[in-house]
């Protein structure tokens, strides 16, 4: 097992390695004394792990409760937060309790913002079962639900308690939902470290799960440390993802978040060679492997609905908005680009 310190407004241990589930009580017992806890997940993760974690956490003492939504982007809505928030109250959690996300990327937002907002503030745990969740959306403290004009446009910055990474969680994934995670740890290859992204080229789908997940933490790190409330570094880890939550919406959801974000970084690192910004090897070198752990590298949606799209981004500043690309694998830089150049960059990327 690997622990992976997060030093933030908040500090917390990451602990990465099998079988954690049922240590979850007892490592919550070193942070809080016995309480409620509100378990959070879905439908797919509740009935693989619900009942062991549960049981972890009545042996430590505490009395947990459980709401499961169904699973799927579509549930990351204003509909479901608001039940999550009613729940809690129903079941009298007050701010000496604890809830607990059990689940992926949708069940850690929604379940991280109820924390957020529920009391104006109660303490929250993650417990990610997916590659995607466990690398990047159940560290850093971001939370959000979605809004009909676009993804993660309510939100939050909370920081969690204690995050619990079991890698037995990973060999119950669908292989599609295993190779979403996929494109985010290649994501921390361009972004930042050379040597994993030619590990990853190496190894494909086999890579060394402790080590590339621990070290994807460790990056994810470094940049909270440095730009918790993402201002100016931590918007790097957006790579691929305006043009990426673009094509999401533009799909409804049918192409995944991973999908996406492969596209999206193929099409902006292949905008930057057009521009001059990086070689021409790089784009190359990007989608091959991202082609190699089955990821598509393109969308069928013409550049002005990608625009359209991708005006909602967040990132977005009164008339120019952040894009993040490559100049060369390991490194990258904010591009302030102006909307009415955006069209012409995406264009050059297809």
């Amino acid at each position: 097992m690997k622990t992976v310190q997060v030093n933030a407004s908040r500090n917390y241990p990451v602990y990465i390695g099998d079988s954690l589930l049922s240590s979850t009580g007892e490592r919550l017992l070193s942070l809080t004394k016995p309480c409620k806890v509100a378990i959070i997940s879905d439908s797919n993760v509740w009935p693989l792990y619900g009942s062991q974690v549960l049981a972890s956490l009545v042996n430590a003492g505490f009395t947990p409760v459980s709401f499961v939504f169904s699973a799927g982007e579509a549930s990351k809505n204003t509909n479901t937060y608001l039940e999550i928030l009613n729940f809690l109250a129903e079941n009298q959690l007050t701010r000496t309790d604890c809830i607990a996300a059990l689940g992926g990327g949708v069940v850690g937002d929604i379940a991280g913002f109820s924390a957020a907002t529920y009391l104006r503030g109660i303490p929250y745990i993650q417990i990610p079962t997916t590659l995607l969740a466990m690398v990047d959306s159940s560290v850093g403290g971001k939370t959000a639900i979605d809004l009909p004009a676009g993804k993660n446009l309510a939100g939050a910055f909370c920081q969690p308690r204690m995050v619990l990474c079991d890698l037995t969680t990973l060999n119950t994934l669908p292989d599609s939902v295993f190779r979403d995670g996929c494109a985010e740890v290649i994501k921390y290859g361009v972004l930042y470290d050379a040597a994993l992204f030619e590990h990853l080229a190496a190894h494909g789908v086999s890579f060394s799960r402790e080590y590339v997940i621990a070290r994807c933490v460790e990056l994810k790190r470094d940049v909270v440390a440095a730009d918790e409330f993402d201002r100016g570094e931590r918007q790097k880890l957006n790579l691929g993802h305006t043009i990426g939550h673009s094509i999401e919406a533009r799909s409804q959801f049918r192409i995944t978040h991973g999908q996406a974000v492969a596209i999206g970084m193929c099409i902006i690192a292949k905008a930057s060679s057009a521009y001059g910004i990086c070689t021409p090897e790089i784009p190359d070198r990007i989608c091959t492997v991202l082609k190699a752990f089955h990821l598509p590298t393109s969308a069928s949606y013409s550049p002005q609905e990608l625009f359209d799209g991708a005006l909602s981004d967040k990132k977005r500043s009164g008339s120019a908005l952040t894009l993040i690309v490559p100049i060369e694998i390991g490194n990258c830089i904010l591009r302030a680009t102006p909307i009415e150049e955006l069209l012409s960059f995406i264009k050059a990327g297809l």
